[in-house]
């Protein structure tokens, strides 16, 4: 008699990232933003949340060096922030 128990024949099936796979980053293309944000995490106690800034900055460089597919920053989560930057721009007529 086996002692261990099958509740099913469901096995894992592995599937790709929602947004695929990028490539690194190995000529340090963007090391400099990717360095300024860990600086921030480290510093806010790694609160995400208060490093939002540079992380859209480094999101933005990935996407300007064809290191991972060009999204709407809206769709990364930083409309909000996107919307603070249009608001702080003055007006031209």
């Amino acid at each position: 008699m086996s002692t261990a128990m099958n509740f099913g024949s469901k096995s894992f099936k592995p599937r790709p990232p929602d947004k695929g796979a990028f490539p690194l980053d190995h000529f340090g293309e963007c090391s400099a933003f990717k360095e300024r944000f860990m600086e921030c995490l480290r510093h806010s106690g790694y609160e995400s949340g208060a490093c939002r800034q540079r992380a859209m900055a480094y999101l933005e460089c990935r996407m300007e060096r064809q290191l991972m597919a060009n999204e709407p920053l809206e769709k990364l989560g930083f409309k909000d922030l996107i919307d603070e930057k249009s608001e702080a721009k003055p007006e031209k007529l």
